[in-house]
């Protein structure tokens, strides 16, 4: 088995979890490379005994099995849409506040990568959505959680004509428009009042911003669903969030969201459960008076 590992350059109070994981890797006999930034990061803070470890840059993956996401749900995003279409499946490795996309903490390190090896884990696909700009080029169009309308340069609401299977749904009005996944149900799309779903429901979750309307409320479509939506506003511009990494349009373009082509590849150790999820990472239907 090989990993390709992933992480973040923010990790100075984590070094000696991550030390200790990379030497238990090492030792178990397990091949890895590690993306170039991240091992300069790490060896800059004084882990040792890697100078031999293969890097890579995430445009230029090497050949693995698993991707080893070190970080919080940010760099397990990053992973995503670094190895997202390579089908390659994704362990994410808790060394941030919530990670609530992460299957284990870095105290659980070395039973996660035991169990790896052992075979005792699952492999969820998460469906994905992807958009495309009119006359903007979009480098990374696939989001695991979320794209998000948003205004741009003004405090006064958009206006966002969405047509649903090429028929008209309606006009938005408000701040923006959340279209999640039901992966990023409890991300962008909670913030926003819209509901939580179970990560392998096959739909999509149209979330309004601030709507200026007693009456818009969050929408849950089928994920075949094929959404249009030209954008209006005082600025000539909006912004489109594709999992928190931005692309501007010009006012009057059109945007249109569809399902990927492909699914990202989640690695669940044993015992994962998502009410369970649910009650321990979001206090969901917790009584605390």
């Amino acid at each position: 088995m090989k990993l390709l590992i992933f992480g973040h350059e923010h990790q100075e109070k984590s070094m000696e979890g991550i030390a200790h994981l990379l030497s238990t890797v090492r030792h178990m006999g397990i091949e890895m490379a590690m993306e170039d930034a991240f091992k300069r990061h790490v060896s800059a803070g004084g882990v040792t005994g890697i100078d031999d470890v293969e890097t890579f840059h995430p445009q230029e993956l090497p050949q693995g099995d698993v991707a080893l996401s070190l970080g919080g749900d940010g760099t397990f995003l990053s992973t995503v849409m670094w190895v997202g279409d390579r089908g390659l499946p994704i362990l994410g490795i808790n060394t941030g506040h919530l990670g609530y996309l992460t299957s284990a903490t870095l105290e659980q390190a070395d039973r996660a990568v035991t169990d790896l090896m052992a075979g005792r884990y699952t492999i969820e696909q998460r469906s994905m959505l992807r958009v495309q700009c009119q006359g903007t080029q979009v480098e990374h169009p696939y989001a695991l959680n979320e794209i998000a309308i948003l205004r741009q340069d003004t405090s006064s609401m958009i206006e966002m004509d969405t047509l649903l299977r090429g028929n008209p749904l309606t006009t938005y009005k408000g701040d923006g428009l959340v279209v999640s996944t039901p992966t990023g149900s409890t991300a962008y799309n909670l913030s926003a009042g819209g509901p939580l779903l179970e990560p392998t429901t096959r739909c999509i979750v149209l979330s309004p911003l601030s709507p200026h309307s007693l009456n818009m409320r969050p929408l849950v479509v089928a994920d075949d669903a094929v959404l249009n939506i030209v954008t209006h506003s005082r600025a000539p511009y909006y912004q489109v969030s594709i999992d928190g990494e931005t692309v501007v349009c010009p006012t009057g373009s059109m945007v249109t969201i569809d399902r990927a082509p492909f699914s990202t590849q989640v690695v669940h150790l044993e015992g994962h459960d998502f009410a369970r999820t649910l009650r321990h990472k979001l206090l969901w239907g917790t009584d605390q008076r």
